[in-house]
């Protein structure tokens, strides 16, 4: 490491974010990289060509434009190497198909991403593939839950939709110890606000479409390794092709520059929405890590630096049949808030949330769920619009 990189490590993360990766002097000054198309690379003579001497040897093994990306994601997650994929679903099954074969068996927490459980119960069910769920506040008991063939343990904090926490560190002391390796959606927190490696995760999970995006135009996945993991989960990339544009690597990169100052603003205005919301009759729960309410709260305050922009708040519901008439109600009456899928956006979204996937943790029964996107609007107008909304599902 020379003193420049020295110099970045021991920086604020703001300024990391501003000069992470590739080295300006490396493409004759442009601030940056160069994106490159590519399919086909030459090589010099036959010998080259046939040994493969060169740096770079084909398209879908990397570019300058996909390896700057890779070396500024590596220095926010502290990873040997890391992957670049279209999607943040490819994002958890390329790793998943990598370290899986038929005959084992996975862990998954219950409270995961519902498109992971479907590849869960569809495709690596025909590939041989036994995946159990297990409760999201299970920490060192998960030791009950594991067998021999017991090769990856799936970890998501907070949860999807419903946002419980993971005491990840003593699930991957318990995988560890029984040859398992550990991977992490940590797509909510973003490195900047934990970083799965440094507590024991094995195999650290991005959907780069959220936070590191920004503008909600970008499909992106990243998915980084430690020393022990990283060359299986390399060869896995090349052996399925699974490889991301030159242009949406580029707009990436582009967006890790504003991500830590986006991220600030995302969490100040999600808090003060979160902790409003908490005090109003209409609302049953809000389910935010960041709460000191929040059941899961001593976990994110002891091992999470900060709070991304979404959570969700429970309606007081009346009776079960009249949820979802509340629930659109609510969406309907909104103005600033989208009705869209996905997030980590400038733009505020909202959406109600099934949860009839879950086979341990159930759907609160008090209301309906909607998940709230908070973007980079200003509060009082947020606030507005979600008073609105609210006087609109009390009305049904």
């Amino acid at each position: 490491m020379n003193d420049h990189d020295s110099a970045k490590q021991d920086a604020g993360i703001n300024t990391r974010l501003s000069h992470i990766g590739p080295n300006p002097r490396d493409f004759h000054g442009f601030v940056n990289p160069p994106v490159v198309h590519a399919s086909t690379v030459l090589f010099p003579d036959a010998r080259t060509m046939e040994n493969r001497a060169q740096k770079y040897t084909y398209g879908t093994r990397g570019t300058p434009t996909t390896d700057a990306l890779c070396e500024a994601i590596d220095e926010l997650e502290g990873s040997a190497g890391t992957i670049l994929v279209p999607s943040g679903l490819a994002a958890v099954t390329v790793p998943f198909l990598g370290f899986l074969s038929a005959g084992d068996h996975a862990l998954v927490v219950d409270s995961v991403y519902f498109p992971t459980r479907h590849f869960c119960d569809t495709m690596l069910a025909r590939l041989g593939v036994t995946v159990d769920y297990y409760d999201p506040e299970i920490g060192a008991g998960i030791e009950a839950l594991m067998r021999p063939n017991t090769k990856l343990v799936h970890t998501e904090a907070p949860g999807s939709n419903t946002f419980e926490m993971q005491d990840i560190g003593a699930i991957c002391a318990v995988a560890h110890r029984h040859g398992a390796v550990v991977s992490m959606d940590n797509t909510w927190a973003t490195p900047i606000y934990f970083k799965p490696l440094d507590f024991g995760v094995d195999i650290s999970i991005h959907a780069a479409t959220k936070y590191p995006s920004g503008h909600s135009d970008v499909l992106f996945g990243t998915v980084s390794a430690n020393a022990a993991h990283w060359e299986r989960l390399h060869d896995t990339q090349i052996t399925l092709g699974t490889c991301a544009s030159p242009d949406d690597s580029y707009q990436i990169l582009r967006g890790l520059r504003t991500m830590g100052i986006r991220l600030e603003r995302h969490q100040h205005s999600a808090l003060e929405l979160a902790a409003w919301l908490e005090g109003r009759d209409d609302v049953a729960a809000v389910l935010h890590p960041g709460l000191p309410s929040f059941p899961g709260h001593a976990i994110w305050k002891r091992d999470f630096k900060g709070a991304s922009g979404i959570f969700s708040i429970v309606l007081e519901g009346g009776a079960p049949d009249r949820h979802k008439a509340k629930a659109h109600a609510f969406l309907d009456a909104l103005r600033y808030f989208g009705l869209g899928y996905s997030w980590g956006g400038f733009e505020s979204l909202a959406v109600h949330v099934g949860l009839g996937d879950r086979r341990i943790r159930k759907a609160p029964a008090e209301g309906p769920v909607l998940r709230l996107q908070i973007g980079l609007e200003d509060i009082k107008d947020l606030k507005a619009d979600l008073e609105r909304a609210l006087s609109a599902a009390a009305a049904v």
